[in-house]
């Protein structure tokens, strides 16, 4: 059985190599802090100061009611150009977008009509050009309905839907992003803080010290998973409260209790993952590069990145033996739907299967490379 004064002295000791090391704790102040508020916000969900030129042709009121509803920050304002300097200005990447309203507009519109406008998209802005064509298409539908709203309409519409949207209603893009975020850096952390203390030890000559201490393989294991899934626990939890719910504004519904259940039982997982790494692992570049190809499918199959749903049944199936794709389901369920025990149990048992299994695969490959 292991001992505690042993698997004290032996966790601080893993704390002050951590201490010792700047590039590491560099990595953790920037994964928790600027990785994860430049996630939330590196891709807009709406466009920002773009540039729109508008050719009129048309010169009436219901034209320049749809030049009048492209407003900042989304837009700047809308630029009247003739057509002869369209193409030169969209050549130059002055205008992301440029609108031709043509001839006659209003008299179609208010004849019932539909007349047709050309919107020319600069697709190598890229970030803007996605986003912004939809932007742009649901102003003109509604500046041209809002208009012609005195006018008996040509056709109806057989149902009218009314969408609501629960747990986001604005559907703002960053509340998902920092908050699947935050799930990347605690497993990408885990991994790598745990495998490279064993590696370090490795190649400082330490390990072999500690062979000849009265300390087993078991105890050296817990030690290394509790001081360094402690310390990502701790930064998750300060990431959680400072940066996304303070810097970034975001509303977290359930009790953080509960989520910190569900990380530790995480980081049981990925702990113990890092440390099999590093038993396979001869220098820190092999332990990177095998980080990497684990890491990937993990981030992106295990449902944070695209739904799972979307994903066909075989990657469905083989990804729950994942312990991120159940903590995605957890972590989501909590922080976005306030639920409870009584939710999210399946997870925490899948949590603490998958992590046994992880922790008793690294303490055999431990102790054999030990011995």
């Amino acid at each position: 059985m292991p001992r505690l004064a042993i698997l004290l002295q032996l966790g601080f000791k893993e704390l002050y190599g951590l201490y010792r090391d700047p590039a590491m704790l560099l990595l953790i102040l920037y994964a928790f802090t600027l990785g994860i508020y430049a996630s939330a916000t590196g891709v807009p969900e709406a466009p920002h100061r773009a540039t729109l030129a508008v050719v009129d042709e048309d010169r009436s009121a219901a034209s320049q009611r749809l030049l009048d509803a492209f407003l900042l920050p989304e837009f700047l304002p809308p630029e009247r150009i003739p057509l002869a300097a369209m193409d030169a200005g969209m050549d130059a990447g002055r205008y992301t977008f440029t609108l031709v309203i043509p001839p006659d507009f209003q008299k179609a519109l208010l004849a019932g009509e539909t007349p047709t406008l050309q919107l020319n998209v600069d697709a190598t802005q890229i970030s803007q050009a996605f986003t912004g064509a939809g932007y742009i298409q649901q102003i003109l539908l509604r500046e041209a309905a809002t208009f012609v709203a005195g006018y008996p309409p040509t056709t109806r519409d057989p149902v009218s839907l009314v969408v609501h949207s629960a747990f986001n209603p604005n559907l703002t893009r960053a509340w998902f992003g920092a908050v699947n975020e935050v799930v990347n850096q605690i497993t990408m952390l885990s991994i790598i803080l745990t495998g490279a203390a064993l590696i370090r030890e490795r190649e400082h000559g330490t390990l072999e010290h500690l062979l000849v201490m009265p300390v087993t393989a078991l105890e050296i294991m817990l030690a290394k998973v509790g001081a360094m899934g402690g310390v990502v626990l701790v930064a998750g939890l300060l990431s959680l409260e400072l940066v996304v719910g303070g810097w970034l504004a975001i509303p977290l519904q359930g009790s953080l209790g509960l989520f910190l259940l569900g990380a530790a039982l995480l980081l049981f997982a990925t702990t113990s993952m890092g440390i099999f790494f590093a038993t396979l692992a001869r220098s820190m570049p092999q332990l990177g590069l095998l980080i990497i190809l684990v890491l990937i499918p993990l981030e992106i199959l295990s449902g944070g990145v695209a739904p799972r749903e979307s994903m066909p049944e075989l990657v469905r199936q083989a990804m729950l033996v994942a312990p991120t794709t159940h903590f995605v389901i957890l972590a989501q369920a909590i922080l976005f739907r306030g639920a409870g025990l009584g939710v999210i149990w399946p997870q925490l048992l899948a949590l603490l299967g998958i992590g046994g299994v992880f922790f008793l695969a690294a303490l055999a490959r431990l102790r054999r490379t030990l011995r």
